[in-house]
């Protein structure tokens, strides 16, 4: 007998030997009980071949589970059992009684000592079939948390992509917010510097010196000629600066005063409402979000 490698029984020799004889004996057995000439051989041979399928497969650890029953090795038996009634029909309908019961010796000598030699190759520290069913629920579990793992660690990626973008977008807003808050002070500023200077009351303007008295000797019909001539003039160019000085300044005083009352208002309002923002302030005096914002500044307790 050959030698074998070490995690391989010596009875997979006979194995061999009685497989292959079962395989011809079948083949022969089959195709004359059909009688459909060499065409027979392949149903002879499939025969054989699903019940060899079954030990290779039970070697292998194969397992189809029904209700908690590993249903292969009973497919080998049927499959078995099925070579083994076809090759005692064969015998009877020959007339042969010693061939209808030795026939499905082969078959089943054949797979009994597959059964023995796949037994005799089996760990006895190894696993037993719930053990390694436990292993591999537990193994199914882990590989479902890593792929929740990972869907969720993507899932996380998307939140905080959306929420870094939305920061992006506030700060955007808010730079461009304060970029035009302070080019609107840059244009305000000159007017509200020298709103005050011009707005000053004339009491405390330099008088216009005093015109020199006029000469005794000057005709008086030529005194009243000249009168009704400079009434009669339009103002000079030096007139209307004052003029226009006082009508600036007569607009900025109606603006102060308007910020007053309307900083008097917002004072009030949150008198009555201390969380009071802008936008509140800006809806109720129906002003920009800039205007309600420096309102709220200046009624704000210092």
């Amino acid at each position: 007998m050959p030698s074998l490698p070490k995690d391989l029984s010596p009875l997979l020799v006979p194995a061999g030997i009685l497989s292959g004889a079962s395989l011809a004996w079948t083949t022969w057995s089959l195709v004359d009980l059909l009688g459909t000439g060499p065409i027979g051989i392949t149903v002879a041979a499939g025969a054989d071949i699903v019940w060899a399928s079954v030990i290779v497969a039970e070697a292998r650890g194969l397992r189809i589970p029904v209700k908690g029953v590993n249903i292969v090795p009973a497919i080998g038996w049927a499959a078995l059992a099925a070579v083994a009634g076809l090759l005692v029909w064969h015998g009877i309908r020959s007339g042969s009684t010693p061939m209808a019961v030795a026939g499905p010796l082969l078959p089943l000598g054949a797979k009994v000592v597959w059964l023995l030699g796949l037994t005799d190759m089996r760990d006895p520290a190894a696993l037993t079939t719930e053990e390694q069913a436990v292993l591999a629920r537990m193994e199914r579990g882990l590989t479902f948390e890593e792929a929740r793992h990972r869907v969720e660690m993507r899932r996380r990626e998307m939140d905080a992509e959306l929420y870094l973008a939305e920061v992006d977008v506030d700060f955007q807003i808010e730079l461009s917010r304060q970029d035009k808050g302070r080019e609107l002070q840059r244009r305000r500023s000159p007017l509200e510097l020298t709103g005050p200077s011009l707005a000053e009351p004339p009491a405390h303007r330099p008088e216009p010196p005093a015109e020199p008295p006029a000469q005794h000797d000057e005709p008086t019909h030529l005194l009243h000629s000249s009168t009704q001539v400079a009434a009669a003039e339009p103002p000079t160019q030096q007139d209307a600066p004052v003029r226009g000085y006082f009508g600036f300044s007569a607009q900025l005083t109606g603006q102060q005063a308007q910020r007053a009352q309307a900083v008097e208002r917002v004072a009030e309002l949150l008198a009555q409402d201390p969380g009071l923002t802008s936008a509140q302030v800006a809806e109720r005096l129906n002003v920009s979000a800039a205007t309600a914002k420096r309102y709220l500044r200046d009624a704000r307790p210092k």
